[in-house]
């Protein structure tokens, strides 16, 4: 205990703690007016940084693949070339880390809502139509793709295995600007606040679906097995969540972690095999083809879209924003775990492998959705708009095959995906609060009631307050966009002095 005292940073859980006990207090009080408060910022956000985070995540695309494929790529990271996890375990982490938020919930919903009512970028396709069926996977593929990927651990994660790895810098986000401002960030009340503002951010991120998850199971529950969907069933599903989490937290990321994505990997192969197999598989197949193939023709074009900014901060911005929100955490969570990985490595697990298991995913379930909607007009549609996301997946799985089984199988997923990404956020948290690579047990048993204790609190004053929270993560991308920033020129500058120190490149083909 004595250790985990010294080696806390207090300024920086005092000031994160405290707005979120701020921002409990408030909505408590009047969560009209958090939320009212809230939208007013989401909307100057949106305004005045939405152009800047799309030219940003594409800048960081076009650098990460440019170091990929060149000499670069082959530099190891890390200061070591000794690998600590398979290359299965290592993806699985890195996927479902994030996925998790948004992988059972958005998957379901997001194609839908595009099916429903076409995005305006997509100019002349009929609502619900055939044709629209395209393009609204497509769209759904920019949410959740290539550039939003490309922000959460490649040229960032570069600049911060190299500042803690090779320059001693402590593992927490104001080591991103070690090669601005040198060592002297360590210690400087400036790094304070990034570190604390960059908490708040993920924790902002996590707490929201660690609530929608109660309701969700909640709901489902009550679909399924007719039980009464009331708080103290969505209490006790945040309650198992947190039971997990700290049992995963107690056991390490070389266990807890680790078995947590790769059976979520599994699971997510089953239920897309038994899919594939015994549901809409050549539709899904053709789909996904047909999708990728529409988004990559005009990436630019979907990627860039300007024409109608409430539309964009409703859908493809916010999205935006909650990765960029998640990056410092995910950049240290990923530089944790790759050391003795290459730049090519890192950068095909993130930006390529990553974006096509999600894109895939999202395929398999939203795109189950549209088929059986085309097929019978309603049975996803009114209990999506009538629902909202809780009802998004029962409604699918419903239609799947094997009964009620897929519907429970979805819920079980759903509770391991929000399970992950709580136990991989409590982790990057921890270690933002100690700077160190394994941080204490019990700072991430303390992460973990906290954010599970808002996320209940918030489900009992009500689901408003829970939009709102998720909300705040488009705010809080603002300085966080601007603390990554600087990786677009450092990564590179990075990359070419560790290949001249590997002997890769000569210091005349530099």
């Amino acid at each position: 205990m004595k250790t985990t005292l010294r080696s806390t940073d207090w300024p920086v859980l005092i000031i994160s703690g405290g707005l979120l006990l701020f921002f409990v207090v408030a909505a408590m009080i009047s969560v009209e007016f958090v939320s009212e408060y809230v939208d007013r910022t989401f909307r100057l956000a949106i305004d005045y940084f939405g152009a800047y985070w799309q030219v940003l995540l594409l800048l960081m695309l076009g650098v990460s693949f440019y170091l990929a494929v060149s000499k670069y790529g082959s530099v190891r990271l890390g200061n070591t070339n000794k690998i600590e996890m398979s290359m299965f375990r290592w993806v699985s982490v890195i996927c479902i880390s994030l996925l998790g938020a948004g992988g059972v919930f958005w998957a379901a919903a997001e194609p839908m809502y595009y099916f429903l009512e076409v995005p305006p970028v997509h100019n002349g396709i009929e609502d619900g139509s055939r044709e629209a069926i395209i393009p609204a996977l497509a769209q759904s593929y920019v949410s959740w793709g290539m550039a939003a990927w490309a922000s959460l651990g490649t040229t960032g994660a570069i600049v911060m295995m190299y500042a803690v790895y090779h320059k001693g810098m402590p593992m927490k986000p104001r080591s991103l600007l070690y090669p601005l401002f040198g060592e002297k960030i360590a210690n400087h009340k400036f790094g304070t606040f990034i570190d604390a503002f960059c908490i708040i951010s993920v924790a902002a991120g996590t707490i929201g679906p660690i609530g929608i998850l109660g309701l969700q199971v909640s709901y489902g529950m009550n679909s399924i097995f007719g039980t009464a969907d009331i708080f103290p069933v969505q209490l006790g599903v945040i309650g198992f969540l947190l039971l997990i989490v700290t049992i995963s937290a107690l056991t390490g990321i070389h266990k807890g972690i680790q078995w947590l994505s790769k059976y979520n990997i599994i699971i997510v192969f089953v239920l897309a095999i038994i899919l594939l197999l015994f549901g809409p598989g050549a539709f899904i197949i053709d789909s996904f083809v047909s999708s990728f193939g529409y988004q990559l023709n005009h990436y630019l074009t979907l990627n860039t879209y300007r024409g109608d900014n409430d539309w964009l901060g409703a859908w493809m911005l916010f999205f935006f924003a909650w990765f960029i929100g998640f990056s410092p955490m995910m950049i240290m969570l990923i530089a944790r775990i790759s050391k003795g990985r290459t730049i090519r490595e890192l950068i095909v697990a993130v930006a390529v492998i990553s974006p096509l298991v999600t894109n895939f995913w999202f395929t398999v379930v939203g795109g189950s959705g549209i088929f059986y909607e085309i097929n019978n007009e309603g049975v996803i549609s009114e209990p999506l708009l009538e629902g909202g996301l809780p009802a998004a997946i029962i409604a699918v799985a419903g239609e799947m095959p094997l009964g009620v089984m897929m519907p429970v199988l979805f819920l079980i997923l759903a509770t391991l995906f929000v399970v992950t990404t709580a136990d991989s956020m409590t982790y990057s948290i921890s270690m933002s609060m100690t700077g160190e690579g394994n941080p204490p047990k019990i700072i991430r048993v303390f992460w973990a009631f906290t954010m599970a204790a808002v996320a209940a609190i918030l489900v009992f004053i009500g689901e408003g307050s829970i939009d709102a929270l998720q909300s705040f993560i488009v705010v809080t991308a603002v300085p966080v966009s601007l603390l990554i920033l600087p990786s677009l020129w450092h990564a590179p500058k990075i990359a070419r002095k560790l290949a001249r120190a590997q002997g890769i490149i000569r210091l005349r083909e530099d």
